[in-house]
């Protein structure tokens, strides 16, 4: 079948298995696979929905808090374990093309580390394997289809490709790294800890207010601006109209209050020591409170899912507490008590 869409990537030039999906009345249907997957997986028919294939296997889990179909449909980039009856386990990343259309890539997680054979090394090991398996996958496919047809926009993705790779990668580390890296020892301005912070991270879709003047803390000056870099980055992701590491729309939060989208982020003094960082974006519910902070827990799947981890280290690293709860607009509200 072929495909006409200007942002769709010739399926056979994907290395792993993939299956290209189309959602019609919402409900995503299979318009094709390539030769790798048809090997992993067998055939699978065009216009047959896309839950016949999860069918096959008897644990079907999202790294969101939803089932698979409605991830699919929502565009959300998340991922998608699967093991038991027809083989695996496997892990499913979908990437969309656009509103309606996109691709499910699969990696085989039999030939992975595992983590439970040693929690550290296996656990930082099968995280850089896994994650970064999806955008370099994504980078080659791209790369392929722009030497075919010289269309400068396949470059661009693989730039994006590139950029999220590099994060996965410092992610991973600063976790690998552990404590030994935090170096509490200087006194510290929040306000131009928070400014320098603001300035690294792709904030035009969002909007910081600091309404108290911010205290000093003792805290490591490299570890305290990823603080705020992470949790900058969080509630952009997650609280603004914002554009995925694809080049599309993510409509998944769009009930912030400001017409442009923008989320509105404001960082504050606490009453007694430490300050807060919020949102007023759609928040965490209660019963994901403890879990955003588990290395690749995403809610929806735009993320590395180790940002809020890397947060947690770094605070108890200086012997801070964090208490997640939500904002008065309803959004996340993140206190660090120092």
């Amino acid at each position: 079948m072929t495909d006409t869409n200007a942002n769709a990537i010739p399926i056979e030039a994907f290395p792993t298995p993939v299956l290209q999906y189309s959602v019609v009345e919402d409900r995503p249907l299979v318009t094709a696979t390539n030769d790798s997957f048809a090997a992993q997986f067998g055939g699978v028919s065009s216009d047959t929905p896309i839950t016949s294939v999860f069918d096959r296997f008897e644990t079907v889990e999202t790294s969101g808090n939803e089932d698979p179909e409605s991830h699919i449909v929502r565009g959300d980039t998340s991922k998608i374990y699967l093991d038991g009856t027809d083989g695996g386990p496997f892990l499913g990343q979908i990437v969309p093309i656009d509103d309606t259309s996109g691709y499910l890539v699969f990696s085989d997680l039999r030939d992975q580390p595992d983590a439970s054979r040693s929690v550290g090394v296996g656990q930082v090991a099968s995280m850089i394997s896994h994650d970064l398996r999806n955008p370099l996958d994504v980078a080659q496919a791209h790369l392929r289809a722009a030497q075919e047809t010289g269309d400068a926009e396949h470059f661009e993705a693989v730039d994006r490709a590139h950029d999220r790779m590099m994060r996965i990668i410092q992610d991973v580390l600063t976790l690998a790294r552990g404590d030994s890296v935090v170096d509490p020892s200087e006194t510290i301005s929040l306000e131009d800890t928070v400014a320098a912070a603001w300035q690294t991270v792709d904030t035009e879709r969002a909007e910081l207010r600091v309404p108290d003047t911010l205290p000093e803390v003792t805290a490591d000056p490299d570890r305290l601006r990823r603080l705020f870099e992470n949790l900058f980055r969080n509630a952009v992701e997650h609280g603004s109209t914002e554009t995925t590491p694809d080049g599309r729309e993510d409509a998944r939060a769009q009930n912030t209050p400001t017409d442009s989208g923008a989320v509105i982020i404001r960082v504050g003094a606490l009453d007694e020591d430490g300050f807060y960082i919020a949102d007023d974006g759609p928040g965490i519910p209660e019963h994901e409170r403890e879990l955003v902070f588990e290395p690749g827990y995403t809610a929806g799947g735009s993320g590395t899912g180790l940002g809020l981890a890397i947060v947690q280290q770094i605070v108890e690293a200086h012997g801070w507490e964090l208490l997640l709860d939500l904002s008065e607009s309803g959004g996340a509200r993140f206190e660090i008590h120092t």
